[in-house]
This record gives structure tokens, C-alpha cells and sequence, in this order.
């Protein structure tokens, strides 16, 4: 073993792998709370309530599950989460879509389809307000080949659905309060059935 890594003549050497150790967990922890205020600032800017991990029946005589439900100044808006890293080659017509990152490249299932059936099953329950569904690719994800439709960025987000004028939007929201309350009933039932 090289002499430097001999702890009798450096004692030093250990704390100082500790403390660097403990370092990076520290910043580790630090980006991903940084990630998640993001997104809860942004949710909590466009949105007045929100509902996380809701089942609801759907039209197959099943359940769906939609990641988050949130209740805007224009409807509903169902969002599915996706926090790849890399670069994303994907469009409406592929079936499957492809990241290549640093060190790996995957695929996975175009996300749209089942985001259609989300907003479907929504709709079925909630017919007469605006239901809009949207996949949120978080930061780490990028389209170098364009950007397939429902596909957006936190930022694109908060553009296309936030609301400047919260007191205005309170009273579209409050048209949209018993259709939120439907679907908070739906789920109930798909829950205990």
C-alpha cells in the first residue's frame, strides 16, 4: 500500500475523508430539497388545492392513478412527473421514447397515451369544466429535436397556468369548486372498493 494511505504517519487523513464524505451527502441532500421546493413553489403558485397519488375509476371498469391533480383558475390540470437526466428523443407518433445520458441510455414508454386516459377518466367524472393534463420533465431533461405536445418544463408550466391576479381567479375557482369536490368523492370510492 502507497505510504500516503498509512494512517500511523497521517492521522489527520481519516477525519478529513470523514468531513468530505459527510460533505457530499450534505450537498447531495441540498439539490434534491432545492428540486422538490421547486416544484412545490411552482404547484403552489398555479394552484389553490392539489391532491397527490389519486386513484379514480376509469372508463375500462378499472382504476387510474394520477401522480398529481391540480385545481387552477382554468380547470383541472393533471400532471405526470418525469425526471430523467439527459437528453430525450421523443414525439407524439413514437411509441417509445429514448434518453441517453452520461453514462446510460434507456428507454421507456411514450408517456402520452396514458396521459390521454388520465384525462379521459377525469373528464368522465367532471364533464362540464376544462380538464388539461401536461408531462413535466424536471430539470436534467432536454429535447434537442423538439418538443412533443403535452411535454413541458416547470417553468412552461407556471407560464401557460399561472395566475398574476389571485383574487380574480378566486372566483373561477370557486365555479370549479364542486366539480373538484366530485372528484374528491370519486376517489373516495375507488379507494374503498
Amino acid at each position: 500500500m502507497p505510504d500516503f494511505f498509512q494512517l500511523d504517519s497521517r492521522p489527520w487523513l481519516l477525519p478529513l475523508l470523514a468531513v468530505a464524505i459527510l460533505l457530499l451527502i450534505w450537498l447531495a441532500y441540498r439539490v434534491i430539497r432545492r428540486r422538490k421546493n421547486s416544484l412545490r413553489r411552482a404547484f403552489n403558485e398555479i394552484s389553490f388545492e392539489r391532491i397527490e397519488g389519486l386513484i379514480i375509476p376509469s372508463a375500462d371498469e378499472g382504476e387510474i392513478q394520477i401522480d398529481q391533480l391540480l385545481l387552477t383558475s382554468q380547470g383541472l390540470l393533471i400532471v405526470d412527473i418525469k425526471d430523467v437526466q439527459g437528453t430525450v428523443f421523443g414525439s407524439d407518433k413514437m411509441q417509445d421514447w429514448t434518453v441517453i445520458g452520461d453514462e446510460r441510455r434507456y428507454t421507456f414508454s411514450n408517456p402520452q397515451p396514458m396521459l390521454y386516459d388520465r384525462i379521459a377518466a377525469v373528464r368522465q367524472v367532471v364533464r362540464q369544466i376544462p380538464v388539461a393534463g401536461r408531462i413535466l420533465f424536471l430539470d436534467g431533461a432536454e429535447f434537442t429535436k423538439g418538443v412533443p405536445g403535452l411535454v413541458c418544463t416547470l417553468e412552461d408550466l407556471v407560464e401557460e397556468f399561472g395566475e398574476p391576479d389571485k383574487k380574480a381567479a378566486k372566483f373561477k375557482i370557486e365555479a370549479f369548486r364542486p366539480h373538484w369536490e366530485l372528484i374528491k368523492k370519486a376517489a373516495i370510492s375507488a379507494d374503498s372498493g
